[in-house]
């Protein structure tokens, strides 16, 4: 038996730490470590299609197995965080994304037909940082 130190566990956990147990995050704690998952994901990212052409309700359930917001749903400390489900709705509030941010981080007709998970995580640092700018810029 190999005995570790807490930081050192941490350090090669596959989920980033958060700060205090049953204490929800802020909205930039969680952009970070959905930021912090979107870095270590290797497979494929797909956007969403057509954000902006859809009705408000059906924005509301759009989603995709292969999207970023799929991703988030997997992880075991945004669903202890309350994360509804992967659907663009639950994704926009519990992100506390504008309509704007969503569409300029997620939207198939920013990306074409695949994320490139890196870029989209360091739009998402910048959102976490920069709240006002990130509505024009993200």
């Amino acid at each position: 038996m190999e005995h570790r130190t807490l930081q050192e566990i941490g350090s090669r956990s596959l989920t980033a730490p958060v700060a205090e147990a049953g204490r929800a995050m802020t909205r930039r704690e969680k952009l970070d470590h959905w930021a912090t998952l979107l870095e270590r994901h290797e497979g494929e990212l797909r956007p969403l299609s057509g954000i902006e052409f859809l009705s408000p309700e059906k924005r509301q359930t759009l989603r995709d197995d292969k999207s970023p917001l799929a991703l988030a749903w997997r992880d075991p400390i945004f669903r202890a965080q309350r994360l509804k489900s992967d659907k663009l709705g639950d994704g926009m509030a519990f992100f506390e994304l504008t309509a704007r941010e969503t569409h300029r981080l997620l939207c198939e007709c920013h990306w074409g037909r695949s994320i490139p998970a890196r870029v989209l995580a360091s739009r998402l640092r910048f959102a976490a940082r920069h709240p006002v700018l990130s509505k024009y810029f993200a």
